[in-house]
């Protein structure tokens, strides 16, 4: 972590965000739910086999939250995010922790000035604390639905994760892990 803070060129103040991307698609999640006696709650259930991708970068210091809704996971995609959360802290420096998927270790992506890529080890997402926005999202906003077009899917996660970019408390309670907190601060 220190190499990579002093290879910014500009020394500012740093932000640590952790990226993941998250597969959504037509499938119903069926869960169990609290119904009154004797109401037995009816879920629809769909299986079909498209699929959008939701990109997220989280700030565990101070709660913030990132994404773009992409069609795909790819190089390219990759690029058009970094490039967007590059532009949304021009005045820090960011250390963006990435797992090893081929699109992150891409020789073609070009990094903004001011963001640097910090690869986790391999086979460990539990490390990230991204993965666990995603099930937030999952859980609060879709499960026990059946979307009847892709359009009326988008909306939905367009409202999931507008909803999770305006609560920065909530996502400091999921993702401000105390390993990662005092890292941040000793960084510094």
């Amino acid at each position: 972590m220190d190499e990579i803070v002093k290879s910014f060129p500009t020394a500012r103040p740093l932000r640590l965000m952790f990226q993941d991307e998250a597969r959504f698609g037509r499938i119903s999640d069926t869960r169990y739910c609290w119904a009154c006696r004797p109401v037995r709650p009816m879920v629809k259930a769909m299986l079909v086999h498209q699929y959008t991708y939701a990109y997220g970068a989280v700030s565990p210091v101070d709660g913030r939250f990132d994404s773009l809704v992409l069609p795909q996971v790819n190089t390219e995609c990759m690029q058009l995010f970094i490039t967007e959360v590059g532009s949304r802290y021009p005045e820090e420096n960011i250390v963006m922790v990435v797992d090893g998927a081929g699109w992150h270790k891409s020789k073609t992506i070009g990094l903004p000035e001011n963001l640097r890529l910090l690869f986790l080890p391999p086979y460990s997402p539990e490390l990230n604390p991204q993965e666990h926005m995603w099930d937030e999202l999952r859980e609060k906003h879709f499960h026990n639905q059946a979307f009847n077009s892709m359009d009326a899917l988008e909306v939905q996660l367009v409202n999931g994760l507008k909803h999770l970019e305006q609560s920065p408390d909530l996502v400091k309670s999921i993702t401000g892990w105390d390993w990662i907190l005092n890292s941040v601060s000793n960084a510094k």
